[in-house]
């Protein structure tokens, strides 16, 4: 028993791993709770661009010596409203509005930091890196995610019928379009929180992932939200342990738990199916 607990301990004696733990429970349910409108709403490839558009604002914040979180936030901002100004009218589709600013901001990204010849110093960037969070990165990190979480509580009744019905929300007097621009920000600012814990590469998979599992296992919003939660929580705990212990990237291995419960959700959602298409069969 002493050393199972040693064992599960010992990780969590350096604050530096006590501060990413922190950072990926707040990051993941974050990701997880927001995850859930992304997923009803499929807008899974704009949490993508968002992680990726935020590209340009960190290398001039880095360049200029400015907050990276601060330079990240105008740009995954700029570009949530570049994407509901392109397809406000409905003359180019969301999809697309969302490709142009996609490979336009990121496309700058990768010319600034080519132009700066230091991509060994912009590489966390790209890839992240939990353990090295500091006590300042964790403060906006709780900022933003009780902002985000405060708002999305607020608007949770509108949001969710916007989601499941929009031409009953639009009879009855909800501007849809409205809820979409707030729910662009609060993405953006959750995309740029996620940036912090595992870069602009993984954070995509972190806000889809665990959501897209629930959503298998559940249809109801507030169990979909609670399992997602579960998910990424339990993701951002296994994934530290085991990047401890086997000495690789505390981010891809957080990302990694995350694929395993989807594929787990998969399996179960596939067995249940099995069981009611077999079912009748059986009985005839």
């Amino acid at each position: 028993m002493n050393a199972v607990i040693e064992w599960l301990t010992e990780p969590f004696r350096f604050p530096f791993m006590q501060t990413a733990l922190i950072a990926a429970l707040l990051v993941g349910v974050l990701c997880a709770v927001i995850g859930a409108y992304v997923v009803l709403r499929r807008m899974a490839f704009i949490g993508d661009a968002l992680a990726h558009t935020a590209l340009p604002g960190l290398v001039v914040a880095y360049l200029n010596g400015w907050s990276l979180f601060g330079g990240a936030v105008v740009a995954g901002l700029l570009t949530a409203l570049g994407i509901g100004w392109i397809s406000r009218r409905g003359e180019v589709r969301e999809d697309s509005a969302i490709g142009v600013m996609f490979t336009a901001m990121f496309a700058l990204g990768i010319l600034l930091i080519s132009m700066t010849n230091s991509f060994r110093d912009l590489s966390h960037i790209l890839f992240g890196n939990i353990l090295g969070v500091t006590r300042e990165d964790l403060l906006l990190i709780v900022i933003a995610s009780a902002i985000t979480l405060g708002l999305l509580a607020l608007l949770h009744k509108e949001l969710e019928l916007t989601s499941y019905d929009p031409i009953h929300a639009h009879a009855i007097g909800i501007n849809a379009d409205r809820l979409r621009y707030v729910l662009l920000f609060l993405l953006a600012l959750t995309v740029v929180t996620g940036i912090q814990v595992v870069g602009v590469v993984l954070t995509s998979a972190l806000l889809v992932t665990p959501a897209a599992a629930a959503a298998l296992l559940t249809t109801r919003l507030s169990w979909l939200m609670g399992l997602a939660t579960v998910f990424a929580v339990s993701a951002g705990v296994i994934g530290l342990y085991f990047s401890y212990y086997a000495d690789v990237s505390s981010g891809a291995a957080i990302v990694l738990t995350c694929t395993v419960f989807f594929a787990i959700a998969l399996i179960i959602r596939e067995v249940k199916t099995h069981r009611i298409v077999s079912t009748p069969h059986e009985e005839s």
